[in-house]
């Protein structure tokens, strides 16, 4: 049989408490990938020869204890790929395929191995950004268990209420809540999506997600007239930075991340043609005359495969991510410094661009129909949340409108 399962401390990617997560390397048909256990350890904690848990292990009450569930884990994994290779089933399905029978294959599979598959399966697909979210939610779980696992079954309204408390009496916000709460959601989709987790227990259908009132990032069209009449020195990072800024609005409000990964090649016949880095959806953007000034100055000298912006530096998913971080902090730092210089009293950051994209052309009348479009937003609500409420005055247009038939 062309295809195996062993257990493995995955040494690839060490989160940020050092520890490495403990998968089950799947091979098949000279193909490799893995399954994620739901448990992690740094390397001291491992014992490699044996393929097990040291009794050192300190992140549980019985390393051996866990030790028989990877064991026990690994021989259901084995039997399904040797019922599927008796059924004939097996050299038909490929490496992907596979996995997916494998991990659907335990309906009683914890929320912390599912999640850490899904996490795997994002950074596989280079959407680092996502995986990082996951796992900052997967962490918090994880310490409001005490580590113990946990059951989609578990997951219920008493759960979400408990974990709810625990978090804002940390002196969590109520914006950080739905996050996390809006990302355990998708978690148990996808969960009952893969026959992981049952949709008569879906705990979501009696628990209202709950949100703090969204706080307003958009400045009017006058300040970004006076960041665009700054007289900077082009030989400084300000003037780089001020002009990333106005790319950005110019752009329709493209994301700080979306405009690191512009290559010169996505120049095409005077538009910019990419995909989304969050949703891989395609986008065709006109370059308006303001903007073409700036594309001179960053495109030249460059070849067709030279990212656009100076932000990206490596090779790798992970490394690029990595090099985003960096970058946009150094960029907000400037951009609160670009803020004094205009005489601006609203914070500047590198979201500000897009949501005052979204509410200038609120503004103007244009259909939020057509915004939610342009922003790239899969539902109208999230383009409602971008933008301001109308003024006083343009209220009191309205006003006048309804009552000057009496």
């Amino acid at each position: 049989m062309a295809t195996s399962i062993v257990i493995s401390l995955d040494n690839r990617r060490p989160r940020e408490d050092g520890a490495f997560p403990i998968i089950f390397r799947l091979t098949h048909n000279t193909k490799t990938t893995s399954i994620a256990s739901g448990y992690s350890t740094r390397k001291k904690f491992w014992d490699d020869k044996n393929r097990c848990f040291r009794n050192t292990f300190k992140g549980t009450e019985s390393p051996q204890r866990l030790n028989n569930f990877l064991v026990k884990r690994k021989a259901q994994l084995v039997d399904i790929i040797t019922k599927l290779e008796e059924k004939g089933e097996l050299k038909f399905l490929s490496i992907i395929q596979l996995k997916e029978k494998l991990v659907a294959s335990n309906s009683k599979q914890s929320v912390f191995a599912f999640t850490e598959n899904l996490i795997e399966d994002f950074v596989e697909a280079k959407r680092i950004g996502t995986a990082r979210s996951y796992r900052e939610v997967l962490r918090s779980i994880r310490v409001f268990r005490n580590q113990r696992n946990l059951s989609f079954n578990e997951v219920n309204l008493d759960f979400l209420k408990k974990f709810e408390t625990a978090y804002l009496s940390r002196g969590n916000s109520l914006g950080g809540l739905a996050v996390y709460m809006r990302t355990l959601r998708a978690i148990y989709n996808k969960a009952i999506k893969a026959g992981v987790a049952e949709q008569e227990g879906y705990p979501f259908k009696d628990y209202a997600i709950r949100t703090g009132k969204t706080r307003k990032r958009a400045i009017p069209i006058e300040a970004i007239q006076k960041i665009k009449d700054l007289d900077l020195n082009p030989k400084e990072a300000l003037f780089n930075d001020r002009n990333t800024f106005l790319m950005s609005f110019y752009l329709r409000g493209m994301p700080y991340v979306d405009l690191a990964h512009l290559k010169v090649s996505n120049i095409i016949d005077g538009r910019i043609q990419y995909d989304r880095q969050k949703t891989a959806e395609p986008f065709d953007i006109k370059i308006p005359e303001q903007l073409s000034p700036i594309l001179k100055i960053l495109i030249k000298g460059k070849s067709k495969e030279d990212y656009v912006l100076p932000i990206i530096k490596r090779k790798s998913s992970v490394l690029q991510y990595r090099d985003i971080q960096w970058a946009r902090a150094r960029y907000n730092r400037n951009l609160k410094q670009i803020a004094q210089m205009a005489g601006i009293e609203e914070k500047l950051t590198s979201y500000v661009s897009r949501h005052s994209y979204a509410s200038i052309a609120d503004e103007m009348g244009i259909p939020v129909t057509a915004i939610s479009q342009m922003l790239g937003h899969e539902k109208i609500s999230t383009t409602q949340a971008y933008l301001n409420k109308l003024r006083k005055s343009k209220l009191d247009e309205y006003q006048n409108e309804v009552i000057k038939g009496l």
